[in-house]
């Protein structure tokens, strides 16, 4: 008899290494940002991002992004967004600048971070989110996929657009990638003797599901230097341009992110911290 509870007690405990972890939910109205993996979801108290003021050279699309957010936050109509282009010009931080402008406006939004191996789980996400009175910003950063991935970006077409799994009315989907069609384009696709255009059609076929698609491309020096100096006025350092532009040409780029490096570089040696 011992024997056998035993032998059960062993079976319990096989069982339960091999069950699924039980997904972890937070309280999806107590933070202003969350971070998913898949597994679960954990709160993040601060959202990491530059005033939006201190945004420049991107004027164009900070007035988009940041009026498109602010209808979501106010649970009006709003697009799905996708940011595309150089790298550096401050894509991701520009979504989690006008969140967190939205939400000081007092404005119903959390911003949710996933992972980007975690695309796949977001059914499990959308389900909790839907029962929620707050309005969410998915964010997917530097989005990419695997060679030979086929199903993921299907799945995410469907739920983006025209899917019986679509993600919920409180839920809009905001992707950064650096290439417009989001998908890795291949030269043999050019070399179908059948139809080429079908292949080229295919990848767009994702990029289009997004009501709202914008560009960022390389900063010029006028708009390199502007964000110069709206860094270093905020921050009381003194600007020498020569030598910002310098810094610039050793790095083979100009960008929100070398102009930040550089702004970090002054703040170092006076003694800042920033």
């Amino acid at each position: 008899m011992e024997d056998q509870a035993q032998l059960l007690a062993r079976i319990a405990e096989a069982l339960e290494r091999i069950a699924p972890s039980p997904i972890i939910m937070p309280d999806w109205k107590s933070a202003p940002a969350y971070v998913w993996d898949g597994r679960g979801a954990r709160a993040i108290n601060r959202i990491d991002a530059p005033p939006l003021s201190l945004l420049r050279g991107i004027a164009k699309q900070k007035r988009a992004v940041s009026a498109n957010i602010a209808q979501l936050a106010k649970g009006d109509a709003a697009h799905d967004m996708l940011l595309w282009g150089a790298r550096g010009m401050g894509k991701s931080a520009l979504l989690r600048s006008a969140v967190a402008d939205a939400q000081g406006s007092g404005g119903e939004i959390a911003l949710v971070q996933i992972a980007t191996d975690a695309v796949a789980s977001l059914p499990e996400l959308f389900a909790p989110l839907h029962e929620i009175e707050r309005n969410f910003l998915v964010f997917i950063d530097d989005l990419g996929f695997a060679e030979g991935d086929d199903a993921t970006p299907r799945h995410l077409r469907s739920w983006l657009d025209g899917g019986v799994e679509a993600r919920p009315p409180n839920v809009r989907l905001a992707v950064t990638s650096n290439r417009r069609a989001i998908l890795a384009r291949h030269a043999a696709e050019q070399d179908d003797p059948i139809n080429p255009r079908d292949a080229v059609d295919d990848n767009l076929a994702l990029a289009d599901r997004f009501g709202l698609s914008l560009g960022f491309h390389n900063a010029s020096q006028d708009d390199y230097l502007e964000m110069l100096r709206g860094y270093a006025g905020e921050y009381g350092l003194d600007l020498d341009e020569a030598e910002a532009l310098e810094w610039a040409k050793r790095r083979g780029a100009r960008s929100g992110r070398v102009a930040w490096h550089f702004i970090t570089e002054l703040a170092g040696r006076a003694g800042r911290r920033i």
